[in-house]
């Protein structure tokens, strides 16, 4: 059973990997799974991987307290992957996006982080409450979440870095 579970987590990770798209990133690339703790549990039809969770395929890499895998039906399909506890997606190319959750949906091939979700690329930031990519189309939503009553809560927040100019800044 526990060959079983990492074999299908290994295969269905990979579109979860996908969320942070490279343009040198290998969709086939050897998926590579390490923590403190394994756990299979065949009556719920989950694989959890627990303590320091790292998962990598090529130049894309997944950080988080803990995975878990649920598969479902008669033919033992995976059905979602959860990542929970300062969960960090990073990729050279496309930079980090951290949350505190992360669920790959793979029927609807969705990924969404909740929970201070921090967008980085080199000195560019956004912030929200939930990001939902949808794998198929590319689109990519952030959210703010639920204002607190007397707060400027429940807004998306954005810095940009422009480019640095090659020709200095005019003065008068």
């Amino acid at each position: 059973m526990i060959r079983w579970l990492l074999a299908l987590s290994l295969l269905s990770a990979e579109p979860a990997l996908a969320a942070t798209p490279t343009a040198r990133h290998d969709p086939n690339a050897p998926i590579n799974v390490s923590a403190d703790k394994f756990v299979a549990d065949s009556n719920a039809k989950t694989g959890t991987w627990t303590g320091n969770v790292i998962v990598t395929q090529g130049d894309i890499r997944l950080r988080a307290n803990a995975v878990r895998l649920n598969v479902t039906g008669k033919d033992n399909k995976p059905d979602k992957i959860f990542a929970s506890g300062k969960v960090v997606m990073d990729s050279p190319n496309s930079g980090t996006v951290t949350g505190d959750k992360g669920v790959y949906d793979v029927v609807a091939h969705t990924v969404t982080m909740t929970g201070k979700v921090i967008l980085t690329r080199d000195k560019d930031v956004m912030r929200g409450d939930q990001l939902t990519v949808n794998l198929d189309t590319g689109v990519a939503t952030l959210g703010g979440g639920k204002p607190i009553p007397g707060t400027q809560g429940g807004r998306v927040q954005g810095i940009f870095t422009p480019p640095a100019s090659s020709t200095p800044p005019k003065t008068n």
